[in-house]
């Protein structure tokens, strides 16, 4: 399945790409998307642990399965002021 993966701030700039389209198993989770953006992009593997991960206007955990033809949203942690 194709899965669109949309870039946000300096996630954007490591990939040098605000979107990166994957192709993934019918039963891929989160992880495994990452898996994939960090072989496209290894420089995005630095801020692993810092990453936020949005479908729909829900975050969503690692283990969360991805449908066919979703967004999913690569973001750094919010920060606010």
């Amino acid at each position: 399945m194709n899965i669109r993966a949309i870039l946000y701030a300096q996630l954007r700039d490591l990939a040098g790409t605000s979107e990166i389209d994957v192709d993934l198993d019918e039963t891929a989770t989160v992880s495994e998307l990452l898996e994939q953006l960090y072989r496209s992009a290894p420089k995005l593997r630095t801020q692993d642990k810092n990453i936020l991960v949005g479908a729909g206007v829900e975050f969503v955990g690692r283990n969360y399965r991805l449908k066919p033809d979703q967004e999913i949203a690569i973001m750094p942690p919010v920060q606010g002021g």
